[in-house]
């Protein structure tokens, strides 16, 4: 292989919505990062949703390469000139964006003002688990719905989270806990409810069956804040139920159906999540991104968030890739699915 080129695993057609991408083993131009770039040696990736909508949403006739995979951990070879947050031989970790080519490849090219000091305490295979997850939770729980990092602010205050024991809702957990929060986090499995139990939540109940009686017998009546991690349409009517009057709701799905009137004559805020807006809009704070990976990074070393990688396969392959999406596609997976490099054919 050409110093000039690298290897990478991608797709060119979409194919069958109903299977995972079917990915190839290929060698394109390796990036040369300037300005604010950082070129990372990738050893470690993590699978998330979002990589197979990407796939979802390309045109049947597009046959160019697509690259996909946003959560890396690996190390800087090499940054442009504008680089001031990370130098070469930097362990790092990060979700990068969704409007560049993304990280199943040997190197990866990644702005600096997205990417984290890789935790100390994990390998890189369990700090690959972690970024595009927590960002998603923290921006959702302190940027969308105002809640206060300080314990003693959320003292007595509650959080239902629908969709606990996935990849979002093991951190959103355990994040909501740290904040002081009451959690409620749903769960429909023996091992999802022991999961997310595990995790933090405070008590679980079942998001197939309606929240409001549930809820009750747990003597809790209503709830300040929803953070809804599946379809939220399946749950609009059951969230305009159990929310107290002026609570806030965030979703990380958009609703395809009106909201829930309910919503209305309660004041009630309704909230979207997306960890790429700010990498897409380039917007003015998008260095925040950075400063939440290096706050997290804290917390684990001292111990206070896990990270939530329950699966670890090598190499980056094909196969493995393959394996790895399908299983994300059944919508039963519990925390993350991690690769861990080389990548090989």
């Amino acid at each position: 292989m050409s110093s000039k080129t690298m290897k990478a695993l991608g797709f060119y057609k979409p194919g069958p919505k109903s299977q995972p991408p079917t990915f190839e083993y290929v060698d394109v131009e390796r990036p040369v990062p300037a300005g604010r770039n950082l070129l990372v040696e990738v050893r470690a990736i993590s699978v998330n949703p979002t990589d197979f909508r990407t796939r979802d949403a390309k045109d049947e006739n597009d046959d160019s390469l697509t690259i996909v995979g946003r959560d890396v951990a690996g190390v800087v070879v090499e940054a442009g000139e504008g680089c001031t947050l990370f130098q070469v031989g930097d362990e790092v970790y990060y979700a990068g964006t969704s409007v560049a080519q993304g990280g199943h490849s040997e190197v990866h090219l990644v702005d600096e003002r997205l990417v984290g000091k890789k935790p100390k305490t994990l390998n890189f295979a369990e700090a690959a688990a972690m970024p595009l997850t927590s960002i998603t939770a923290w921006e959702a729980m302190f940027d969308r719905m105002g809640i206060s990092r300080r314990p003693e602010d959320n003292e007595g205050k509650t959080i239902l989270i629908i969709g606990a024991a996935g990849g979002v809702g093991s951190v959103a957990t355990q994040i909501a806990k740290l904040a002081g929060l009451i959690v409620i986090g749903t769960a429909s499995r023996e091992e999802t409810v022991e999961w997310t139990k595990k995790h933090g939540s405070d008590y679980t109940i079942n998001h197939r069956e309606p929240f409001e009686p549930q809820l009750n017998k747990l003597g809790i009546n209503g709830v300040h804040y929803i953070f809804c991690l599946t379809n939220v349409d399946d749950h609009m009517a059951g969230m305009a139920k159990v929310i107290k009057a002026q609570g806030k709701i965030c979703s990380i799905l958009p609703s395809q159906k009106p909201l829930d009137i309910a919503l209305f004559s309660k004041s009630v805020t309704f909230a979207y999540e997306l960890m790429y807006t700010r990498s897409m809009f380039q917007t003015e704070d998008m260095v925040e991104q950075h400063h939440i990976l290096d706050q997290l990074a804290d917390w684990i070393d001292k111990g206070k968030i896990r990270t939530t990688m329950t699966e670890r396969n090598a190499p980056i392959n094909a196969a493995n890739l393959e394996k790895a999406y399908g299983q994300l596609m059944t919508g039963k997976t519990i925390g993350k699915i991690v690769l861990e490099g080389p990548i090989e054919e």
